[in-house]
């Protein structure tokens, strides 16, 4: 691993699988080549094994969304950790990317061709576009087009973690006062420059439950704005941030 990423692996990152760096070879795969129809399907077959895939029983847009959980969070941690501690840009795009699978069939921990470069921008509308442009739009449509699901439910995965890990890195030793400002930001913009929809707004919602007619302080809820239909699956229920188990609350 390079020693300026090794640095992030602290803190709340500790125990996280980081990136490794240098060409993709085995037993890394190319992105490119792990979306290619065939070898997709043989990996979603075994990440699929325990959730009823593809006997009749597990629904494939919930099992393409649980992917996709991991693959983002496997994502997310090393590219915003860059991004907001270090101001470094990794290289992310579908066609430079590699990934480490687990033995279950999903993503682990990427294969990066260098630690990154300096940001061109610091401002929260536009330093996160390599990760928006270049990796999460292309993918996101790819995996919403196998999976019959709306891509709304993919953003809304991406923007659940990344909101998570936005509050787990302004707790990081390497944070400085205001770290993650400029990616609560984002979260909060209706609109990307140029004008287009921010499919990453108002990812999650906090409220208090009312007990007994009044707000209960001490019992914040995190709740996501969309399902990503894990209850679908046979082997698995709501999770506790899902707003149809959380719909009487709010």
């Amino acid at each position: 691993m390079h020693p300026l990423l090794k640095a992030l692996y602290t803190g709340p990152l500790d125990g996280l699988s980081p990136p490794r760096v240098g060409p993709v070879k085995a037993p890394a795969v190319s992105l490119a080549d792990l979306l290619a129809p065939a070898r997709f399907e043989a990996e979603l077959i075994r990440f699929g094994a325990g959730y009823g895939y593809p006997h009749g029983q597990g629904d494939r847009r919930a099992l393409i969304s649980l992917w996709s959980k991991w693959h983002f969070g496997a994502l997310l941690a090393p590219y915003l950790a860059a991004n907001l501690l270090l101001e470094r840009d990794l290289p992310v795009g579908l066609d430079e990317i590699g990934v480490h699978l687990a033995p279950a069939g999903r993503t682990e921990r990427l294969q990066l061709a260098h630690a990154g470069r300096p940001l061109t921008s610091l401002d929260g509308l536009t330093r996160f576009s390599t990760l928006i442009d270049d990796h999460l739009t292309p993918l996101i449509s790819d995996l919403a087009t196998r999976s019959g699901a709306s891509a709304k439910v993919f953003w809304s995965n991406v923007g659940n973690t990344f909101e998570h890990f936005l509050g787990a890195l302004a707790t990081h030793p390497m944070a400085h006062p205001g770290a993650a400002e400029e990616g609560h930001r984002l979260l909060a913009a209706r609109t990307l420059p140029g004008g287009r929809r921010n499919p990453l707004y108002q990812p999650v919602r906090y409220f208090q439950p009312e007990c007994q007619g009044e707000a209960d302080a001490s019992a914040t809820k995190r709740v996501r704005r969309l399902c990503c239909l894990r209850y679908r699956l046979p082997e698995l229920g709501y999770c506790g941030n899902c707003p149809l188990s959380n719909r009487a609350a709010g």
